[in-house]
Order: structure tokens, then C-alpha cells, then sequence
């Protein structure tokens, strides 16, 4: 389990991925050794682990989220293969083992669409069945942190640690677009982004040598992708840590109508860590963290059973993570 040193560290990454030790250090009233030695702790013990993702609206791509069913012989084989493409996070097994869960991320137009989800995937042996739902909006997961990171530290010590006010976008970047047309990402801006992806607190001099640019340039270009909000930071950890013990994946059927406030209350409960709004007939996807099966039963006929909205709620337990938001580490 973590101690409140190891708590406060993890709420500070979620504040600011990229605060300086220092910073950490003098919100948490401990030294700037201590706090290092535990961040380097807790990657080697705990998995943790600090990544720079993009905004899937303002980088110009499309998230789908696919449930795959496969043989019990081949189930782990082809997870462990979707979790090694980098167009995929999030690959999970649930269900008794025979069902995978992920997350596909392609350039957004269908052409690119098509190219993952209707021609590899149908072509994998052992594959059963087969279903694809485009994520059309997130009110939970991405930038905002599951509750269950947070709560260690105070407000006073929120406010040291809220990022200061971020530089200016790199001059020689397009100029400002409307939400609706986020600027094109270049080919260096891309690389930036598979750099952060690994490693969201590598140097600015290691992301020159992997963008080709100067180190001033890199930061510079990082303060301009995160003031557009075309870049945040994301923490991975092993939850088991805080006491989490159970997860599940919530397929829920929604009317339309009530669609928007069922998902935003579902945002509030501290239970979920994820909830999006996708097509298909079940058109509201929760992901549970809960400290044991009893847990999880009192939030499903205490909590989600006193919303009258949700028509139909299909429970899929999760038995491994293969792969979280960031890419396999090797």
C-alpha cells in the first residue's frame, strides 16, 4: 500500500506531470531526495509511470472502442498482439478471459477507419465475434484523473502545485483555429508526442534528440501543445496499491434524451474512473475501480440502480490490463 508521501506524489503528477521534484518536494514539506527516490521507487515497485497523450478532438484523430471475442486458445495470444500495434491502448481481458476490450485510435476520415477495423481484425484467426463503437464523448478518463489519485493534498498545497502559466505557442506555429479545426500537427510534432507517450518527464534535451529540434524549440513547442490543450499528462499506476481489488466494464443503454445527465452524474461517483458516451445500442461505457465484489455489487444496486434512465446494464468483469494508456514498455 502507499503511505501519504507516495499518495501526495501521485496527486501532484496528476496536477503537473512535468513539476519539478523541487516543487513536489516543498508541497509535500518533504525534501527533494526523498521525493525522487520514491517517484524511482514506485516506477520500479508499483509501475508507475507518467505519460504525455494527446487530445484525440485536437490532434485530429478518432478513438474506437472494439470488444472482441475469441477462443479460450487464442484470447491472451491476440490481446498480447492488439496491445503491441501503436494504434491501440487500453487492452483488457474480461469476461472470463475469452473477451477483449480496446481502445483503436486512427487518423480521423474513414479510409484510415477502415483499415484497422474491417480488414485486419476480421482476418485474425480465432477471432468469434466482433463489435466497433466510435467514442463520441468523454466526460470522464483522458484529462481527468480518477478520483482515486486524488484527495491527498490540500488546497494550499493544490495551489503550489498547479502548473504556472505556460509560454506562448512557438511563433512559428499556424496561427489560432476555432475548436471545431484544431491546427495540423507536424511530423517533429509527432514524434514529440511518441516521445512523451514512453516517458512524459523526459528532458527537453532527450526530446531534441528525438524531434531533431533545439532544446529551447522543444520547450517552447511543449508549452504551445499544452496551452491549446492538444497535449495533457495522464498517471499509471498499479491500483491495486490503493486498494482496488475488483474491476469491471459497465455497458450501459441509455434513452437519448437523458443520455447527457445520466453521464454526467455517472463523472461525479467516485466508483469510475472512465465514462464515455458511444453508437451502439449500448451507448454508455463505464470502467468500475472498487475494493472488492461486495463493493462493486453496492455500487451497481445502490448507485447505478436508482437511475431509472439506464434501460439495460451489462457487467464485464476485467482480469488484466495488458496495456493502459501508454505504449508497452520493453
Amino acid at each position: 500500500m502507499l503511505d501519504d508521501i507516495d499518495r501526495g506524489l501521485l496527486h501532484a503528477l496528476h496536477l503537473d506531470g512535468r513539476a519539478p521534484f523541487s516543487r513536489i518536494a516543498a508541497a509535500l514539506g518533504a525534501s527533494t531526495q526523498t521525493v525522487a527516490r520514491r517517484y524511482q521507487r514506485l516506477r520500479a515497485e508499483a509501475a508507475l509511470r507518467v505519460v504525455g497523450l494527446p487530445d484525440p478532438h485536437r490532434a485530429g484523430q478518432t478513438q474506437w472502442l472494439v470488444r472482441l471475442a475469441a477462443t479460450p486458445a487464442t484470447a491472451q495470444t491476440l490481446a498480447r498482439s492488439l496491445a503491441r500495434r501503436p494504434d491501440t491502448s487500453w487492452v483488457k481481458l474480461t469476461s472470463g478471459g475469452t473477451e477483449i476490450v480496446t481502445i483503436v485510435h486512427t487518423p480521423r476520415g474513414a479510409a484510415a477507419s477502415r483499415s484497422m477495423l474491417l480488414r485486419d481484425i476480421p482476418r485474425t484467426a480465432g477471432i468469434t465475434a466482433v463489435s466497433a463503437h466510435l467514442v463520441l464523448h468523454t466526460y470522464l478518463g483522458g484529462p481527468t484523473a480518477w478520483r482515486g489519485h486524488l484527495g491527498a493534498l490540500g488546497d494550499d498545497q493544490r495551489r503550489q502545485l498547479t502548473p504556472p502559466p505556460l509560454e506562448p505557442p512557438d511563433p512559428s506555429a499556424a496561427p489560432p483555429t476555432t475548436p471545431s479545426t484544431p491546427p495540423p500537427l507536424t511530423g517533429a510534432d509527432q514524434d514529440l508526442l511518441a516521445a512523451l507517450r514512453h516517458d512524459g518527464r523526459a528532458s527537453h534535451a532527450d526530446l531534441a534528440v528525438a524531434t531533431g529540434w533545439s532544446p529551447a524549440t522543444v520547450a517552447r513547442r511543449l508549452a504551445g501543445l499544452r496551452a491549446r490543450g492538444t497535449l495533457f499528462f495522464d498517471v499509471e499506476i498499479d491500483d491495486a496499491l490503493l486498494g482496488v481489488t475488483t474491476q469491471a466494464l459497465l455497458w450501459m443503454a441509455v434513452a437519448p434524451a437523458h443520455l447527457d445527465e445520466v453521464a454526467r452524474t455517472l463523472a461525479q461517483h467516485e466508483e469510475l474512473a472512465v465514462v464515455a458516451a458511444t453508437t451502439g445500442a449500448g451507448n454508455l461505457v463505464a470502467h468500475a475501480l472498487c475494493a472488492d465484489p461486495a463493493d462493486l455489487h453496492h455500487y451497481l444496486t445502490h448507485r447505478l440502480g436508482s437511475l431509472d434512465a439506464i434501460r439495460a446494464l451489462e457487467t464485464a468483469p476485467v482480469l488484466h490490463t495488458l496495456k493502459a494508456a501508454g505504449p508497452l514498455r520493453f
